[in-house]
């Protein structure tokens, strides 16, 4: 009985010296390695490369578009036109001049269409020479884009 309490108390010791016993790990990098405490700032990253600056003027002059309006396209006058001939887009919501970003022509693919943004409501569009057949017409202003009905376009 002697010996078996001598072996659990001889046990018990060396499980807490065990549990005491420092654990040896890789060393992680401090917080100061990788930036510094700059008193009254915080942690910071001083040797890290910054925004180079921005211009005032040209965030002064950057317009507000307001892209909760979602465009739409009321009608196409007229709704048949040859290649060259001029369009009139009706519809709200376009936005201003410089939040309007364009008009496309489903049967022309990625070809840049030339238009001229008369107001928020009005667009006039050139057909682009495309084969003749039937074409959808996208406005595509700040808060989205919109697609016409059908557009015919006729044979040249």
């Amino acid at each position: 009985m002697q010996i078996w309490r001598s072996s659990v108390y001889l046990m018990g010791l060396v499980g807490l010296c065990l549990l005491s016993a420092p654990e040896s790990r890789a060393e992680e990098p401090s917080l100061s390695d990788k930036g510094a405490i700059v008193e009254g700032a915080g942690f910071t990253l001083y040797d890290m490369e910054s925004i180079k600056g921005s211009d005032a003027d040209r965030v002064e002059r950057d317009p507000i578009c307001d892209r909760s309006k979602r465009p739409k396209i009321h009608k196409v006058e007229p709704d048949e036109a040859k290649p060259g001939q001029k369009v009139t887009i009706k519809g709200e919501n376009f936005g201003t001049k410089e939040c309007f970003h364009g008009v496309a022509f489903s049967a022309a693919g990625p070809a840049k269409i030339e238009y001229k943004f008369v107001n928020e409501s009005t667009i006039e569009a050139t057909v682009p020479d495309v084969k003749a057949g039937m074409s959808f017409i996208d406005v595509v202003a700040g808060g989205g884009n919109a697609r016409s009905k059908g557009f015919l376009v006729q044979a040249k």
